[in-house]
């Protein structure tokens, strides 16, 4: 009789799973088949947790989006930063700019030739406000003074877009550009409040407190005076006349005006130092104090 005590062989089609636990219709539970990297179903252990495989495509792309949403955040507030920083260099330099222009320096064009050879058309210069201040104007310096009245024609003005005009105007308050010469002049001091400013007017040399000086800033075409005139230097104003003297209209054409052609002291803007630009003829201005040692203090 044969014997029965013999399982019969499973179907080769089920798989097993041993010790698996039941399930509620107590069957055992069965894990799914996960993809493995190259394709190939790998089944993992009952109740195990399978990790994101860090190849797999879409847990990628959701990396790549986390990584771009970062960079983008830290771009913009790299650039929310960079601009701050720029707004706050820019205030600083103009509040700084302006801060100079109104109590140490400031920036002049030269329009004309009446301070040739020593500064010419083009020229930017550096002035000094501490000058008059804490410090004196002395004969022989070189001055950036406001028009007193009718030294200047009247300006007449040119024509640009009013844009350009207004960031002109705020440029050049603020001392980023240089101040035009559309009310100021610039002269050499040769008398000093109570001296006695003369000349012939023949082509000798001009006399201060009755001392001939020798003027060797002159442009070499030019001579000392051509107009005659004996003028005592009123309290609080200075007695100024050009470099290119026959080319000057300066203190010696203004006799009839108030203060007979001198600069109020007042109007004195400060005293020139350097020229800037060009930047072959940048140079220190320097007071030529030869001229004036011998020169008595007015009695």
């Amino acid at each position: 009789m044969p014997d029965t005590s013999r399982d019969e062989p499973t179907d080769p089609g089920d798989v097993v799973v041993p010790d698996a636990p039941a399930g509620r219709d107590g069957v055992g539970a069965r894990t799914s088949p996960e993809p493995s990297a190259d394709g190939v179903s790998v089944a993992g252990p009952p109740g195990a947790t399978v990790a994101a495989d860090p190849d797999d495509v879409d847990g990628a792309v959701v990396a790549d989006r986390g990584e771009g949403a970062r960079g983008a955040r830290d771009g913009y507030a790299s650039g929310v930063a960079l601009l701050k920083e720029t707004v706050i260099i820019l205030v600083s330099a103009l509040v700084l700019s302006l801060i100079i222009k109104t109590f140490l320096f400031q920036a002049f064009f030269i329009p004309s030739a009446s301070m040739r050879d020593t500064l010419i058309e083009g020229d930017r210069v550096l002035v000094t406000k501490l000058a008059p201040g804490p410090f004196d104007v002395s004969r022989g310096d070189i001055v950036v003074f406001k028009d007193p009245g009718g030294w200047l024609p009247p300006v007449v003005p040119t024509e640009q877009s009013a844009l350009r005009d207004r960031v002109t105007s705020v440029l050049t308050y603020v001392g980023l550009l240089p101040q035009d010469s559309g009310e100021h002049l610039i002269k050499r001091v040769i008398g000093l409040p109570g001296d006695r400013v003369a000349s012939d007017g023949e082509g000798g040399p001009v006399t201060v407190n009755g001392v001939p000086i020798d003027e060797p800033y002159l442009r070499p075409s030019s001579v000392p005076s051509e107009v005659p005139f004996e003028v005592v230097v009123p309290e609080g104003a200075v007695w100024v006349m050009g470099d290119n003297r026959q080319n000057s209209q300066d203190s010696r054409y203004h006799l009839g005006d108030p203060g007979g052609g001198a600069v109020p002291m007042d109007n004195v803007v400060g005293v020139a130092f350097t020229t800037v630009w060009p930047l072959d003829r940048a140079t220190l201005l320097r007071n030529p104090g030869a001229t004036f040692e011998a020169v008595p203090d007015a009695g």
